[in-house]
């Protein structure tokens, strides 16, 4: 073969990979990963308390995949045994990755009971502000604690923030604290980035600070009120979550647990309902 006809040969193979590159990138982003997004039950705590078994088939209709549930009246199972639980999670195609729950009270119990249904995460939803900072200190302990007996039934325990555990301490900031003085092996994070947010902290730069610790979040939106703010519809306030998202997933966060707690104009279902239409149009 001829230097012109070699030459010829390697300039259409460069041209034509340059012309393909931006058609294969929208291919990809068209076809992009989309991970499968839930609900945290609170988001719809008082339709749920009175046709558990009808909102649940309503949000598997909304889109949602995966749901996170809370400690009630009825316990996290609303009055079913766990495998009861279970059973509706799959007839509806759904699967009950987490719960909320008092990690204080009967957590072994709690935990081979997700364990048993193969449930992932138990998590600690809140502590409140705090007047010493070896207060959590001993939160971190007995988070701990819960890991280790998370980790003998197979599954994971993980701790939820909200905005009070970003502000500072005599110089030491509480999350950073907790994060620093627990077992990685055992205990994960749950961010809530409506809070992490409302902190004044960067979501994924306070992840990558604490690399691989966050495996779970919380998508809610913030919309400023005239006294401060309060969650809305998701696409509606100010969190960027377009952009959000899949800076998260390249952070290692594993599941996306929708979760809303104010309702202007408007009823928690429907709330749910345009929180999963807003989610389908982004890629993650």
């Amino acid at each position: 073969m001829n230097n012109s006809r070699r030459n010829f040969l390697r300039q259409t193979a460069l041209a034509g990979a340059a012309l393909s590159l931006p058609f294969r990138n929208e291919l990809m982003a068209m076809a992009g990963k989309k991970n499968p997004f839930g609900i945290q039950l609170w988001t719809v705590k008082e339709a749920l308390a009175k046709d558990t078994v009808g909102v649940l088939t309503h949000l598997s209709k909304s889109g949602y995949k995966l749901i996170e549930g809370f400690e009630g009246k009825g316990g996290i199972f609303w009055g079913m045994k766990n495998t009861e639980f279970k059973k509706v999670m799959d007839d509806l195609g759904m699967s009950f990755i987490s719960s909320h729950c008092d990690n204080t009270k009967d957590f072994e119990r709690k935990a081979a009971e997700a364990a048993e249904i193969g449930m992932k995460y138990l998590i600690c939803p809140y502590k409140g502000p705090q007047k010493s900072i070896d207060n959590f200190k001993k939160f971190s302990d007995e988070f701990n604690a819960c890991g280790e007996i998370t980790k003998k039934n197979g599954i994971r325990f993980a701790y939820h923030n909200h905005d009070y555990s970003f502000k500072a301490m005599d110089g030491i900031v509480p999350q950073d604290l907790m994060l620093q003085s627990t077992n990685p092996a055992t205990v994960d994070f749950e961010m809530d980035m409506y809070w992490t947010v409302a902190a004044g902290v960067d979501p994924i730069a306070y992840m990558k600070k604490f690399p691989n610790r966050f495996k779970l979040v919380h998508i809610k939106d913030l919309a400023k009120t005239a006294t401060g703010h309060e969650s809305c519809i998701i696409g509606k306030g100010t969190i960027d979550y377009k952009s959000l998202l899949p800076q998260a997933a390249a952070q290692g966060v594993k599941y996306y647990i929708v979760e809303q707690e104010a309702y202007t104009g408007t009823t928690e279902l429907d709330c749910a309902k345009d929180d999963a239409a807003y989610l389908k149009t982004l890629q993650w």
